[in-house]
């Protein structure tokens, strides 16, 4: 069972956790990435990433299943955002049995 706080949209899909996590990331840098790059043209954005004009609309128009979390990562460095990626050492779990 999920913890209320812990689920999103994708688990709601179906989705299974581990999926779920890694869509969520996906999606959240792809949101990143087009706010950053409505400050550019596109014919900028074609130099800057190095894609095509129907690539740039396809980033642009919200169609991120045509790109991999690899790829939005590429784009987000292209665009000096820095991407990285944090992870938290798990929380301990105390023992009901002290």
């Amino acid at each position: 069972m999920h913890n209320e706080a812990a689920r999103n949209v994708f688990d709601d899909l179906g989705f299974s956790r581990d999926e779920a996590i890694a869509l969520t990331m996906k999606a959240e840098l792809h949101s990143k990435i087009v706010r950053c790059a409505k400050n550019y043209s596109q014919p900028q954005l074609q130099k800057l990433l190095g894609e095509p004009q129907p690539r740039i609309s396809d980033l642009m128009r919200g169609k991120i299943s045509k790109f991999s979390l690899e790829k939005l990562v590429t784009y987000a460095e292209a665009l000096h955002m820095h991407p990285e990626i944090k992870t938290h050492e798990p929380i301990a779990v105390l023992s009901a049995a002290v």
